[in-house]
Parts: structure tokens; C-alpha cells; sequence
């Protein structure tokens, strides 16, 4: 057995279908297909089994598999620490405020467990601001917001799908809402060089659409204040009230035809491209934000998900 064999076995049942997964690890469908085999003939029993929607796994598969990925996150610690040896110093990064609701706590702790020797500093704000930090290269790292036109070759940790948020004890309330009909609602948004604005303001007058903007707010907490207060609906991704939608403090609902969609991508400082600190928090990061959408703590799309969409 070998451990390329576990990860192998792991990712197709991740992936549901050998051919999924074949593209997921840039491996021949072929070769996943006798590295399972292999596997079931040196333990004597199947582990999946195929049908037309993909594959499942067997009692055998199941108890590999919790297996396969205890031993897959021992090797991985195992390389960080022997890897990020030299990982030192101080690595500033910041997130924009929806962002940063998901993803600060768990990337603090991975960097803790991690990269022991690293100190991260982190700051949030509104995206305007972000981007005026990053081209003044104020931050090693910084976690941005990208209409599919403007990624330029960034790459891409998650897509999310813009929503109306609305008050709570409204009266029964539609499950999805057209763009045509966002008019009909008072809406608090940011100001008008956020990036969140633009990426809605662009699509409604693509569409021949209006909003009626009442207030214009730098402020995701006050944002979500107004709303949760009844003064004000609001236009934001899940992310940035996950916590609210769960207590029942807000009511988030699909906006359809067209859906708006932006991507949340990974920027570095070109003077830190070889440092060996920051290279180890970029790389910690993809894999954080997979996790939290698998798990659904981040109501977003991993980038090949969306792909395949």
C-alpha cells in the first residue's frame, strides 16, 4: 500500500465519480481506477461500487476511509512541520469584513497549529479600502473580492452568489427574487467604490434594472444592524451574515435571473513572492476555505464546483 493509493481512493470518493476526481488530481481516470483495485485486492474486500451516478462506498470503504484520512492529515502536518522549519517572523494579511466572519477564526488556528513560528496580523475592512492597501503594498497577503472580467490570473478560493437580505417576522416571504424586482425594497449598501457595490450596480444596469439605495454605508456591521432592525434590506453574500441567517436575526434570499455571482481570490505582494512565511500562509489558505465550504460554514461554491455548475 502507498500513500499516493489512500489519496487517491480519497479523492474519488470526495468527488463522488472516478471522472471528477481524475481532473480534481490531474490523474488518468485509468490510473485512479487500478490504484483502487489495488487496494481492494491487498485488503481482500471491495471498497466502492459503481452505478450511472457515480459511486458509493461499501462498510469496508467507509472504515478506510475515516482511516486513509487520519493518516492523509498526519503525513500533511507532518510535511508542514518539517517544511515550514524555516517559516519565520511576522506575515500581515487582510479580509474584507464578510470574508473575514468565516474565514479569521480558522486560519488564525491553522497558522497557531501550524506555523508555530509564524505571527499573523490581520486586518478587515470594506474592499475599497483593501484594494487601496494592497496597490500601496501595505500587506503581504490580501484576501479580495473579483468580478469573473477582472481575477487576472489570481487564484481563485471560492464563488459566492449575491443575495437580498431582508428583515426577520416579515410576512411569508418568496425564496428567491428576480433582479428585475429589487426596486421594490429600500436597500443599505456600501459606498459606491466598494467592490460588492460595483459587482451588483454593474450587472443591474447591464440588465436595465434600478435599486432604490437609501443609504450608503462603509460599514458591514451597521449594515447588517439596519436590517436586523427592520430600517433597511441590503444586498450582501452569504458570508457576511451566516451567523445572522442561523439565530434568525435575518432573512437571505436567492436572487435568480440573472443570478450575481463574484469570486473571492488570493492576492500576494509581488516584493513577498519568495519569502518563506508568506509562502506558507498562502499555501495554508485554499485549503482552509475548501474545508469550510465542504462543511458548509462558508455558503459558497469551490472553484471547480462552480465550474462544473
Amino acid at each position: 500500500m502507498e500513500f499516493r493509493q489512500l489519496k487517491y481512493f480519497v479523492g474519488v470518493v470526495e468527488a463522488g465519480s472516478f471522472t471528477k476526481a481524475a481532473t480534481m488530481l490531474n490523474v488518468a481516470q485509468s490510473a485512479l481506477s487500478l490504484h483502487v483495485r489495488q487496494l481492494e485486492e491487498e485488503f481482500g474486500s471491495q471498497l466502492l461500487v459503481r452505478d450511472r451516478t457515480g459511486i458509493s462506498v461499501t462498510p469496508s470503504g467507509a472504515k478506510l476511509l475515516e482511516r486513509a484520512r487520519t493518516i492523509l492529515n498526519e503525513i500533511r502536518i507532518t510535511k508542514a512541520e518539517m517544511s515550514n522549519t524555516a517559516a519565520a517572523g511576522e506575515v500581515t494579511i487582510c479580509i474584507p469584513s464578510g470574508a473575514a466572519r468565516v474565514l479569521s477564526g480558522p486560519l488564525l488556528e491553522a497558522v497557531r497549529s501550524e506555523l508555530p513560528m509564524v505571527t499573523l496580523k490581520m486586518v478587515e475592512g470594506m474592499t475599497g479600502q483593501l484594494e487601496e492597501w494592497m496597490a500601496a503594498r501595505r500587506f503581504n497577503l490580501a484576501v479580495l473580492y473579483r468580478t469573473a472580467d477582472a481575477i487576472a490570473g489570481l487564484p481563485i478560493l471560492a464563488r459566492e452568489d449575491f443575495c437580498l437580505i431582508a428583515p426577520p417576522n416579515l410576512p411569508p416571504f418568496p425564496d428567491v427574487v428576480a433582479l428585475s424586482d429589487l426596486h421594490a425594497f429600500p436597500l443599505a449598501v456600501p459606498m459606491r467604490t466598494n467592490n460588492v457595490r460595483r459587482s451588483v450596480a454593474d450587472v443591474v444596469a447591464q440588465h436595465g434594472c434600478r435599486l432604490d439605495v437609501r443609504f450608503e454605508v462603509d460599514s458591514l456591521s451597521t449594515i447588517i444592524s439596519m436590517v436586523t432592525e427592520g430600517k433597511a434590506y441590503s444586498i450582501l453574500t452569504p458570508s457576511a451574515v451566516h451567523k445572522e441567517v442561523q439565530q434568525g436575526l435575518v432573512h437571505m434570499v436567492r436572487i435568480v435571473d440573472p443570478v450575481i455571482t463574484r469570486s473571492v481570490v488570493l492576492a500576494v505582494n509581488p516584493k513577498d513572492e519568495n519569502s518563506p512565511s508568506v509562502s506558507a500562509v498562502r499555501k495554508l489558505i485554499p485549503g482552509i476555505v475548501r474545508q469550510l465550504i465542504d462543511s458548509g460554514q462558508w455558503l459558497a461554491k469551490a472553484p471547480l464546483d462552480s465550474a462544473r455548475a
